[in-house]
């Protein structure tokens, strides 16, 4: 599938090259972990603090273990024209509630909670510039965050164990132009026929898919080349995750 180049895409990328993405640790610091991940234009804070108290629904029902939940918001000045805060509506929209509850469905899927005793680990996503894939952006980031969290309270002795049993990235694919292309900015998506969005684990097996026709229909053939892009994406982004908590490990980190 490399070498897809039959037309031309708006930044002059491949149809299966993902954009730029970079991961910045210890962005804020007040968090237990954080990193600033980049795809692109986008750029998304993702911070992870780990609280000892879990919710009062485990309590009542004695469920053992800890729990993740999650946070997402797009910060005033992230978009071109002014984002109004959720805070000055009094309420939060129906977009960023379906994002935060996807950000904290995907984390949970490669977590054993019964390893997070007693602790909830809150996951806060803040878009602080985006260019279409903030919510894979996040979920991307989100991971890496969580991770450095769980090793440090590891580190200082009180995890027994890290409660990750894989990792987890997204990415997005759509159907521009008659083309099958992936990791699509706000230019591209603002204009795909179809729009899809990936989540899988280190391992290629799939979180979730989310795909939708934009006022358009899509073949058996368009979905299978979808998913084979999405795949190429994610295995990529698992790379660079690896990469990256390695040479955090290697700094000192713990193992």
């Amino acid at each position: 599938m490399r070498g897809m180049t039959a037309f031309s895409r708006p930044d002059g990328r491949k149809n299966d090259e993902l954009r730029p993405v970079s991961f910045e640790a210890d962005f804020a610091p007040n968090a237990t972990g954080s990193v600033l991940v980049s795809f692109g234009d986008t750029r998304v804070i993702c911070g992870a603090s780990l609280e000892k108290r879990i919710p009062g629904w485990m309590r009542a029902q004695g469920v053992e273990g800890g729990w993740l939940t999650a946070e997402y918001s797009m910060l005033p000045y992230s978009t071109h024209d002014r984002k109004q805060r959720d805070s000055s509506r009094g309420r939060l929209d129906g977009r960023s509630v379906e994002i935060q509850r996807l950000i904290g469905r995907s984390l949970r899927a490669v977590m054993n909670l019964k390893k997070l005793p007693g602790y909830t680990l809150w996951i806060d996503c803040d878009v602080l510039q985006a260019d279409g894939g903030t919510r894979t952006a996040s979920i991307t980031g989100a991971y890496l965050a969580a991770r450095l969290a769980v090793q440090k309270l590891i580190d200082e002795g009180k995890l027994k164990e890290n409660p990750f049993s894989d990792s987890v990235g997204a990415i997005s694919v759509g159907i521009y132009k008659d083309n099958a292309v992936l990791d699509l900015p706000y230019v591209e998506d603002r204009d795909a026929s179809v729009d899809f969005n990936v989540v899988m684990t280190g391992k290629g097996e799939y979180v979730e898919v989310q795909g939708t026709g934009e006022e358009a229909t899509f073949s058996e053939e368009q979905l299978a080349s979808l998913l084979a892009l999405a795949k190429i994406g994610c295995k990529e982004i698992s790379s660079m995750q690896t990469a990256f908590l390695s040479k955090r490990l290697l700094a000192g980190l713990g193992s």
